[in-house]
């Protein structure tokens, strides 16, 4: 498209005029953006864990021998190696180790315990795994239950410690977790090596012969249905969302991020890693949230780029400490998986002149599909499609394109777009269509366009309230609901009802300075007055804080499946 084109999409018209509406990416492999990085700038701190950096050049040795090891210990071209540990240096080290060795990186959420880790040695097939001595146990505990044809052959464990230094700032509530040494474990079958061990590796490499159609990575979705499904990442999905996420955030080599998302998870691991790795920019790693550690690396490391959850921010700008600590490093700020109240972007602004860029993506998008453009956001909105992408509203039912502002069902089409769901075909053939001869992925989320080309999410197609016929969309009443001054968070549910067949309920959060001052009945009034009666939760429940995922994300379907389980008995009577 020459610039005198008019634009294809509604969206053109607010493009950043500094950037082509698709990009071309490196047709190589994502180690080989470590081996670029590490030969430009090999002194330059790739990460920093509290108080020790590693430079890329260290990096890029250490994932070598790494990768060596795995080779020595049986790992061949295209087989999943878990990861399974927190935010680290190792993590890092580990991941491009893996995909050095030509294998594919299977990353698992730490807080899964041996019931559900039983289904990621499994399902890919894994027979090696690099893990934290302090999770080792369970990952254990899962092989043992398992046919001895399908157990690990080889673990290899490591100590966060042994990258934390003396003068270390660590939380005092992460001081005996951090700082704690495990016995070696015994696998069953198997051998175990250290982390020291395993970097002291001098068996030889093989050429790396992994190009773009070759598998990456095989992150798992959350499972909502079912057992969790493995979305199959060549190099090139990956790639893409790496390099163009660099260029939407303005991110250089200069660039300092602030990597707190899970790595584990494909925020995290795109967003976060890959795209830092990609340019040269240095990693600030913390191994989970933690408010006040956050402002001081923050203040301390001169961040500039920070992708999180709107949680996060919600909670550093409550801290007791906060005038404290220097933000005025920072250049870029966005992330998703919930909406960030207005209040509190609205604040970001007034202090640091930062406009908070929601985005919105899943695992099967590799992070972004839907960006905000970084000069051009709008509040409470997913953005526009990202780079390359072309995303469309439909019919959930007829897959009929809809008019703006129109609701239905956001389906995407891009480079970006995981090639499928392992060992499924039926899913990956039920998560595709077919628009214009071009082939687009089903997200299952709702949302709408408005007249300048912004997605708005309505919510998941599975999490409607159905009360007396009228449809009522929790992430709707939730942003309303945070409107209120006494309202630091709020999830909502639907309950039984008699009459209607489900009410809506909503779990709320207040803030500190309104506990023991704002009553249910207070919010149920406020509501009334400000949305519609069929949106207005029939019940309020309070609670000191909302459970979240790994990821950071308010665990509605917990909540969910509590609050139905609590109402069966009224239900049977």
């Amino acid at each position: 498209m020459s610039p005198q084109d008019p634009p294809a999409r509604a969206h053109h018209r607010v493009w950043p005029r500094r950037l082509p509406y698709a990009i071309r990416t490196p047709r190589t492999s994502l180690w080989d953006n470590l081996v670029v990085s590490a030969r430009r700038y090999p002194d330059k701190p790739a990460l920093v864990f509290f108080d020790l950096s590693t430079s890329y050049a260290e990096l890029l040795a250490q994932a070598e021998r790494l990768a060596a090891h795995l080779r020595a210990q049986g790992v061949r071209d295209g087989d999943r190696v878990l990861l399974f540990m927190q935010n680290c240096p190792q993590w890092v080290v580990a991941c491009y180790a893996v995909l050095r060795a030509n294998a594919v990186v299977v990353p698992v959420n730490p807080m899964n315990k041996a019931d559900e880790l039983r289904h990621y040695i499994t399902d890919p097939d894994a027979r090696v795994a690099l893990c934290a001595a302090d999770l080792a146990g369970e990952l254990l505990k899962a092989d043992a239950a398992l046919p001895e044809a399908q157990r690990l052959r080889h673990l290899v464990v490591t100590h966060y410690a042994d990258v934390i230094g003396p003068a270390a700032d660590v939380p005092p509530a992460w001081q005996a977790w951090l700082g704690a040494r495990h016995e070696r474990p015994a696998l069953a079958g198997g051998s175990v090596a250290t982390w020291a061990e395993a970097l002291s590796s001098t068996a030889p490499l093989p050429e790396h012969n992994r190009g773009p159609d070759d598998l990456a990575v095989l992150p798992y979705t959350s499972g909502t249905t079912g057992l969790p499904k493995g979305c199959m990442h060549p190099h090139r999905t990956l790639m893409h969302n790496a390099v163009a996420g660099a260029l939407w955030g303005n991110s250089t080599a200069e660039a300092v991020s602030l990597l707190v998302v899970p790595l584990f998870h494909i925020t995290g691991m795109v967003s976060g890693m890959h795209t830092a790795i990609y340019g040269g920019a240095t990693i600030v790693l913390m191994p989970r949230w933690d408010r006040e550690l956050a402002g001081r690396l923050i203040s301390r490391w001169r961040v500039t780029h920070w992708t999180n959850i709107p949680t996060m921010v919600i909670d550093l700008l409550a801290s007791p400490s906060f005038e404290r600590y220097d933000l005025s490093s920072l250049v870029y700020i966005g992330g998703g998986g919930a909406a960030m109240p207005q209040a509190v972007a609205q604040r970001l602004l007034e202090l640091f002149g930062l406009r908070y860029a929601e985005g919105y993506g899943l695992t099967e998008t590799a992070a972004p599909s839907h960006s905000n453009p970084p000069d051009d956001p709008k509040q409470q909105c997913l953005g526009i499609p990202f780079m390359s992408c072309d995303a469309r509203v439909v019919d959930p039912d007829t897959l009929r394109e809809l008019p703006v502002g129109e609701a239905g069902e956001i389906v995407i089409h891009g480079p970006m777009v995981f090639d499928g769901y392992w060992k499924r075909p039926e899913a990956t053939a039920a998560a595709f269509i077919e628009i214009e001869g071009k082939r687009f992925f089903r997200s299952g989320d709702l949302g709408r366009i408005d007249e300048d080309g912004y997605f708005f999410l309505t919510d998941r197609l599975k999490r409607m309230i159905n009360a007396s016929g009228f449809k009522v969309w929790p992430a709707e009443v939730e942003a309303l609901m945070f409107k209120h001054p006494a309202i630091a968070e709020a999830c909502v549910i639907a309950t039984r009802d008699a009459y209607r067949g489900e009410s809506v309920k909503a779990v709320v959060v207040l803030r500190a300075d309104a506990r023991g001052k704002t009553s249910e009945a207070d919010i149920l009034a406020w509501c009334r007055e400000h949305m519609a009666a069929y949106k207005c939760p029939r019940e309020v429940a309070f609670a000191d804080a909302l459970p979240k995922s790994g990821s950071g994300k308010v665990m509605w379907r917990w909540l969910q499946e509590r609050e139905l389980e609590r109402t069966e008995p009224a239900r049977a009577q």
